[in-house]
């Protein structure tokens, strides 16, 4: 029986701490009225100087220049899509004043919140010019700063809970695929999914806040966007308001999130009476169970992703979303499963797992991390190459305000692990694993950030307090909550019908 440690156990308690106090700064820290924004941006304004206005005028007078050769060129260059767009954009020095375009054109009442952010900083740039902000502008950085620690805790709950998913989904193949490397480190699969109650709790809660307007994050649950009579209405929104409404929408995540957990919870149980049973009766209800579920993850998986990340951005969309975000959250889970068991065996457990085991977990790892990087590749080329303004939109908001996140998630989850893990000595190595893992979970945390972050705050985007904070809560919950489950019972599943082939593996 393993011993959660009293050492990492008020660490674990301390990041837990650290986090909240954290936590608590950020939205303390958060601006509270119009008024303090204004004075953020008229500090930011001095800050800039006289040159940066002169910039700013230059730039407002370029983009007034341009704007009838913009609706020529491109228009007669997407002829297929002249219907939906009154205008495109040309090149890349006038995107910010094309964005505008396509965006009155397809939403000419648009909800302030849902303009594009390049909209946004070239509104600001007007402004500065002029000395002065306009209330709307002013309000909608509120909302960005406002929206921050929300998105920061958000961005860490959501991570951490999909990551626990992973894990649960790679025991539930494991299962049906009958697989005789794995049943040695299934309870350590199972210690790990124990976080996903407490991780689900915790997520539906903003959830419901969310619908509740304690905050801004989600464009389309704010008030008005469906309504056609009034100021906030978009109608793309609108159109889409059939599927994205608050009591459908939290309806699907309580199923989602419950269903998920009933799996948990029953494996869990038929693994564990399996160990004083004297035939396979459970084995065989857990193979059966996990076929279910399987086909209930890989549903409700591409749907949660549509709900809890795309729709921070609810005029784009893509087919290969839901493929993408699993990939993320798979390979984090395989990972942490190799991190918790390089951790174990270093203490003295987990006796009949060897090199082999590592090795294999260590080829999951760079598998699924190129499996990551062939689904961002389509997605960004195929986006990238037609140049539908209101699909590329989404990647140039990226490249543009999020340069250094967005390809650094490309090193680190791609060229990292790739150069590192393709050696096959490397892989037996522990301590190439916990390098190689930390650097991927790093990764995919930023992968996460990525898609969420420019939604909620736009180019008001930091990596501060409240960023770190709740990545320290939900760890130090994490592990509190992992290792205390390991601890619970037995770490080997000694009447599983495979563990003495998984016991002898060895490749």
């Amino acid at each position: 029986m393993y011993t959660f440690s009293s050492k990492l156990k008020t660490f674990s308690i301390i990041l837990m701490a650290v986090g909240i106090l954290g936590i608590g700064y950020g939205f303390l820290n958060a601006p509270k009225n119009i008024e303090e924004v204004e004075t953020l941006l008229k500090k930011e304004a001095s800050e800039h100087g006289g040159g940066h206005h002169e910039a700013a005028a230059a730039h407002h007078e370029e983009k007034a220049e341009v704007s009838h050769e913009a609706k020529t060129e491109e228009v007669a260059h997407h002829e297929q899509t002249e219907e939906a767009h009154a205008v495109v954009a040309v090149n890349k020095d006038s995107v910010v004043a094309n964005e505008d375009s396509v965006h009155e054109a397809k939403t000419e009442a648009a909800h302030e919140t849902a303009v594009t952010n390049h909209e946004v900083k070239a509104e600001k740039h007007e402004e500065v010019s002029h000395g002065h902000y306009s209330k709307a502008h002013a309000e909608h950085v509120l909302h960005q700063l406002q929206n921050k620690p929300w998105s920061a805790l958000y961005v860490a709950c959501i991570f951490f809970l999909l990551l626990s998913m992973g894990v649960l989904a790679f025991y539930a193949i494991q299962q049906v695929a009958q697989a005789g490397w794995s049943p040695v480190l299934f309870r350590v699969m199972q210690g790990i999914t124990a976080y996903l109650p407490a991780g689900s709790i915790i997520f539906f809660i903003i959830l419901v806040l969310c619908g509740l307007h304690f905050n801004h994050i989600f464009v389309w649950l704010g008030k008005g966007v469906t309504d056609p009579t009034h100021a906030n209405y978009d109608a793309i929104i609108a159109g889409k308001s059939g599927y994205l409404n608050f009591p459908f929408w939290i309806v699907r995540a309580f199923v989602f999130l419950l269903g998920w957990n009933l799996y948990r919870i029953y494996s869990r149980k038929n693994c564990l009476a399996q160990d004083e049973a004297n035939d396979d009766l459970y084995y065989k209800k857990n193979f059966k169970l996990s076929a279910g579920f399987l086909v209930f993850f890989i549903v409700s998986e591409s749907i949660m992703s549509w709900d809890w990340i795309m729709s921070f951005d609810p005029h784009w969309f893509s087919t290969l979303f839901g493929w993408y975000v699993f990939a993320s959250f798979f390979v984090s889970g395989i990972t942490t499963i190799a991190l918790v068991t390089v951790y174990l065996k270093s203490k003295g457990y987990l006796e009949f797992v060897n090199t082999s085991h590592i090795h294999d977990l260590a080829k999951f790892m760079f598998g699924i991390s190129i499996f990551w990087t062939y689904l961002w590749f389509s997605q960004f080329m195929l986006i990238w190459y037609a140049n539908i303004p209101e699909e590329v939109t989404y990647f140039i908001t990226r490249i543009q305000l999020y340069n250094l996140p967005f390809f650094g998630a490309v090193v680190m989850n791609f060229l990292f692990p790739v150069l590192i893990l393709i050696n096959t000595d490397f892989k037996r190595l522990n301590w190439i694993i916990v390098m190689a893992g930390i650097v991927i979970l790093l990764g995919h945390y930023v992968d996460f950030f990525n898609m969420i972050m420019p939604g909620t705050v736009g180019d008001r985007w930091f990596i501060g307090v409240s960023e770190i904070a709740s990545i320290l809560f939900f760890l130090g919950l994490f592990i509190f909550v992992v290792f205390t489950a390991l601890s619970k019972s037995p770490l080997l599943a000694k009447r599983n019908p495979f563990i003495e082939e998984s016991k002898h593996f060895h490749y």
